[in-house]
């Protein structure tokens, strides 16, 4: 079906294309324009359903409102509610906002980075980057091209950054094992290992372990992002294996810990009292499950809403510094860990 122009608007009524377009884009009052004028160009431009080519309008005024955002995988819920809270934000401020997803393929993200700037022509990208080497990035911020990291610190100079204090999330998380009395803990890590949220928080797990004097030989596994569900099933039955005998487990995110949960229950194992689970990040469905699960929630909203903040700044001002914001993650203590008289970070 054909897409209605202004001229066609401008056809069926016998005036000019600048006429409707002045009328259209808000400018009729200042050109002096009839106001009957102006309301027979405005209800023809309905009833012909007419959409501006918001392309072609950007070519015009320098001006695309797009905003991208490119994450790991829309259909993690850690990334759904922020993907909604910056389209929440960014949509009262008149932008519109394009998801996309890199399935932490470093080569499809740098892919998307392209499209996005060069033929969305997004004013400003909010990514949680795969990519282990920072070279788009550091020309983007070269260029002055707005652009906030989300979750996943390049640590790049120049550039601005949102997340949580993952190496104190996780040192917390497994303090909380060792209260229970817990000194064996295997934590189940996933590729890509190199990214900058999950290898702290295997700091955090070593520095807690270290303090309390327990070793941590042998007690790490990664598990595949391309085949979690077989991998952690593996990496499950290893650590509970009496050669490692591991009494709690401490998955490195929420999509670890739905597999782990499924291989426990597989494997007839009851939580927590053959085996505790933890995990970093939070969930609804986590306070349903069975047993409810143990974790260290992070501020969604708030990683989304500083985001949009950090973002319109730069894209607002040419002149801007670039900043970092860490935000608190909070231990939330259920049945899966042994401890259920109360729960912290509520």
């Amino acid at each position: 079906m054909k897409r209605v122009s202004l001229k066609d608007i401008a056809d069926s009524l016998k005036v000019s294309k600048t006429l409707v377009s002045l009328v259209l884009n808000g400018k009729g009052d200042q050109w002096g324009i009839n106001g009957d004028t102006q309301k027979k160009v405005i209800n023809k431009a309905r009833e012909l359903n007419y959409h501006p080519n918001q392309m072609a309008r950007g070519l015009r005024t320098g001006k695309s409102n797009i905003i991208g955002l490119v994450v790991a995988d829309i259909s993690n819920h850690f990334y759904a509610k922020i993907s909604r809270t910056v389209e929440r934000e960014v949509t009262k401020l008149g932008y519109q906002l394009l998801v996309c997803s890199s399935d932490e393929i470093e080569n499809k993200e740098h892919n998307l980075i392209d499209l996005l700037k060069d033929r969305q022509r997004a004013e400003g990208i909010i990514v949680a980057t795969t990519q282990k080497k920072a070279s788009q990035f550091k020309q983007l911020i070269k260029e002055q091209f707005p652009i906030v990291f989300i979750d996943r610190n390049p640590a790049i100079k120049g550039a601005s950054y949102v997340g949580v204090d993952n190496r104190q999330g996780a040192f917390e998380m497994v303090e909380h094992l060792i209260e229970q009395k817990i000194d064996k803990i295997g934590l189940i890590n996933i590729s890509p290992t190199h990214i900058s949220s999950l290898s702290e928080r295997v700091e955090g797990y070593k520095k807690a372990l270290k303090k309390h004097g327990i070793s941590y030989s042998n007690s790490i596994h990664a598990v595949s992002y391309f085949d979690v569900e077989k991998t952690t099933d593996e990496a499950v039955r290893q650590l509970i294996a009496p050669s490692c005998g591991m009494k709690a487990l401490f998955a490195v995110n929420n999509y670890v810990a739905v597999n782990c949960l499924q291989a426990i229950h597989k494997m007839n194992i009851r939580i927590p009292e053959d085996v505790s689970l933890v995990c970093f990040d939070d969930m609804d469905a986590f306070k349903f499950s069975q047993p409810p699960l143990t974790t260290v929630a992070q501020p969604l909203e708030q990683i989304g809403e500083e985001a949009v903040k950090l973002l319109m700044a730069q894209i607002i001002d040419k002149d801007f510094s670039p900043r970092t914001k860490i935000l608190p993650a909070n231990i939330v203590v259920r049945k899966s860990s042994g401890a259920i008289k109360h729960e912290r970070g509520k």
